[in-house]
């Protein structure tokens, strides 16, 4: 069982409109809303690829109450930890006309002292029963200084994966976790290093173990102390982003559950065929069936540690 981790979860609603024009009026069909959070979008995926996953999150106020019985309706397993702070919303709108999404998230309200220590100790005992842990997501303004750390730490001996930034991307790199999942303006916010691979390597060298970097339409980089390669699409995709680096975290999840020893090119495939397929679903949390004609489609390229990856497919 995959157990996945979300601090900061949300109420996602989407939208979609034939265009959308900054200042003007716009019309849409009702909107979806599901249970939504980095961590929670990573749990949908595994669970609709037929892999065993648990998802652990707080839940608080109306919207919390929305977001539960949305998640109880998707059949994906969890554990809701109750909280005095009103569970935030994420908003998308996506322009049918661009084929791009525009996205506003709330910062999300803190929990308690109390609270936190409630869910660092439900994280352990959820994760006894667990092969990977993923802590996906931002942590709500106010969260206690060391609560990455603790949650890693309530993981155990298992392999973690994490997917944040800032700050916490360079705590997770510190404490040695297995796999971290910037995009490139994560990791240049969070080193101040601008070129990926020199980014990705400063990971490696305060302790992660491999790193998976969302190039956008540019496709992914896998670097680690075994190599660099990037993998791309002849051709970008148009659709909704916004669940693409959720869904390369469960292809990397996935893969770390049966083998710990992962293979670069193999979590590489997988994890950027993934992401190209969630771009093509209308909702985070999901993954279109054609992943594996993508997987086969991919361009994968070693790179130079000295060079920067090419910024053009």
């Amino acid at each position: 069982m995959i157990l996945t981790v979300t601090p900061n979860p949300a109420v996602d609603m989407t939208w979609e409109i034939d265009r959308i024009e900054t200042g003007g009026t716009h019309r849409a069909d009702a909107g979806a809303v599901r249970a939504g959070g980095k961590g929670l979008n990573v749990a949908r995926v595994l669970h609709a690829e037929g892999i065993a996953a648990r998802a652990i999150t707080t839940v608080g106020g109306a919207t919390g109450s929305e977001l539960q019985d949305e998640l109880e309706s998707s059949a994906v397993p969890h554990l809701l930890i109750p909280v005095a702070a009103p569970t935030r919303r994420s908003i998308a709108w996506v322009d049918r006309a661009l084929g791009d999404t525009t996205i506003v998230n709330e910062r999300g309200v803190s929990p308690t002292p109390s609270e936190w220590v409630e869910f660092v100790d439900a994280v352990r005992e959820e994760s006894a029963a667990a092969s990977v842990v993923v802590i996906s997501g931002s942590f709500p303004p106010g969260a206690p200084d060391g609560l990455l750390r603790d949650l890693i730490a309530a993981a155990g001996d298992r392999p973690v994966i994490v997917d944040t930034s800032g700050p916490l991307l360079l705590a997770a790199a510190d404490a040695g976790v297995a796999v971290l999942k910037p995009n490139r303006a994560e990791l240049a916010d969070a080193t101040g290093i601008s070129d990926p691979v020199a980014g990705a390597r400063e990971l490696l060298r305060r302790g992660a173990k491999l790193v998976l970097l969302s190039l956008g339409a540019e496709g992914m980089l896998a670097v680690s102390a075994d190599g660099i390669l990037q993998a791309r699409l002849p051709e970008p995709l148009a659709g909704n982003p916004t669940g693409a680096g959720d869904a390369a975290v469960a292809s990397a999840a996935s893969l770390l559950a049966v083998d710990r020893a992962l293979d670069l090119e193999s979590v590489l495939r997988r994890a950027t065929a993934w992401s190209a397929a969630a771009v093509l679903m209308p909702l985070a949390g999901e993954i279109s069936p054609r992943h594996p004609q993508l997987a086969d489609a991919l361009i994968v390229t070693a790179v130079d540690p000295l060079t920067t990856p090419k910024d053009s497919v």
